[in-house]
């Protein structure tokens, strides 16, 4: 601990952030439905989030170079603040959009500040500690965040207020860390071509995660109330399917590092699509079957992009691995721009049930592809990869340096 504790303050930014983040997106869905907004337009309000990540990841490495870590990270969560309190003024789903859209870029930015940081003063002793204190910040923030819900209420304006406090708050701690900012980091470079070249199925893969995982995160709170749940049971519908992302990353990764690593992508995909079919057709209106289902969903749905991440690192050459790092998250951006919007316009049509419908064609035919890719050409064996399963975030394309060991970074 005395290794990790100058990192401490960066951390704590962190885990505000991230439950700030998470409560967030339940929230929004749940209080833009008791506004009388339409379950398409909370669709397209999710959009307006991942279309301004998606920017946010391409931009924010240059603003970082041009003024520094502690004055982005100033200036986005002074936005990102201002931006949340204008969401309770301006009731609009016009609005609500724009506001969602500054939201995302200004994330995208925040945690690739903390991120970059956090990847200048880690070192290869305290690497695995770090993440290991990260991802138990990750999953503890976002499970708890979600409770402020039911112990609040969606009505008023106390979690607007909780939210926006909670992003100038995250200025504290950060402001303690290092007295000294890090370097600027190397700018991140955006090749979506490389990515398809080394891997067609990786592209298509995370193209796949965004579509299915970001429409649960957008649209489960609408799906969980459309079945008749309580708020407490949709917070804890919403924790079950998050904190199961974490009981198979590591048996999966551990097989996948082992055997073809395209097979256990298969089995990853085949067991979301099987939870989807039971939630879509056998669990009904049971909370408890839900609870079960979405536990399934979660537990082989959220390693999947890790999978394709290392699918595709296995193929990239010697200094393609950071770029293919931008390529995995940008592609998964684009999932998350499309999917949410696509499954919101169905569950209008055809009810809450139609949100693990979606999710089922969607797995279904990301399996046939991935047969058809198996088939196409040779796995690499175990004894060729380069590198080897690493659980990772979607947070920033930096997070992918920060779990990758010295030994293997990129040769620019």
């Amino acid at each position: 601990m005395n290794d990790i504790r100058p990192l401490i303050p960066l951390l704590i930014t962190a885990g505000i952030l991230i439950g700030g983040n998470g409560l967030q997106g339940t929230f929004i869905s749940l209080r833009a439905l008791e506004e009388g907004f339409s379950t398409s337009m909370i669709g397209i309000i999710g959009t307006g989030y991942n279309i301004g990540f998606a920017i946010g990841c391409i931009y924010v490495t240059r603003i970082i170079r041009s003024i520094g870590h502690i004055r982005t990270f100033s200036a986005l969560a002074a936005i990102a603040s201002a931006a949340s309190i204008s969401m309770l003024l301006f009731i609009h789903p016009t609005s609500w959009f724009a506001m969602r859209l500054i939201q995302g870029l200004c994330f995208a930015g925040l945690f690739a500040v903390v991120e970059s940081w956090l990847n200048a003063r880690v070192t290869n002793s305290t690497r695995a500690r770090t993440l290991s204190i990260y991802r138990f910040v990750d999953l503890g923030a976002v499970t708890l965040a979600q409770y402020m819900i039911p112990a609040v209420g969606i009505g008023g304006f106390e979690l607007f207020t909780i939210i926006s406090m909670a992003l100038t708050l995250s200025l504290v701690p950060i402001s303690f860390a290092d007295r000294s900012s890090p370097a600027p980091p190397q700018a991140v470079r955006f090749d979506l071509r490389v990515l398809w070249k080394v891997s067609p199925l990786a592209t298509v893969g995370c193209i796949v995660v965004g579509l299915t995982n970001s429409s649960f995160r957008s649209l489960g709170p609408i799906y969980a109330d459309g079945i008749g749940m309580s708020i407490t049971s949709i917070a804890t519908f919403m924790s079950v399917g998050i904190f199961a992302g974490v009981v198979l990353q590591y048996p999966l990764g551990h097989y996948s590092d082992k055997l073809d690593r395209r097979f256990i992508i298969l089995i990853s995909a085949f067991g979301t699509f099987s939870a989807g079919l039971f939630l879509a057709f056998v669990a009904g209106t049971n909370e408890w079957l839900n609870f079960v289902g979405i536990f399934v969903f979660g537990a082989f749905g959220m390693p999947l992009y890790s999978l394709c991440s290392a699918h595709a690192n296995d193929h990239a050459a010697p200094g393609q691995h950071a770029l293919v790092s931008a390529g995995t998250l940008f592609f998964w951006s684009i999932g998350a721009v499309i999917g949410p919007l696509f499954a919101s316009f169905m569950l209008d049509h055809f009810g809450p049930r139609a949100l693990f419908i979606y999710t089922t064609a969607v797995l279904f035919a990301f399996m046939v592809y991935t047969l058809q890719r198996m088939s196409a050409r040779e796995g690499v064996p175990a004894s060729s990869r380069r590198s080897r399963f690493r659980n990772l975030l979607r947070t920033s394309t930096f997070f992918n340096k920060l779990a990758t060991p010295p030994t293997e970074k990129d040769e620019d």
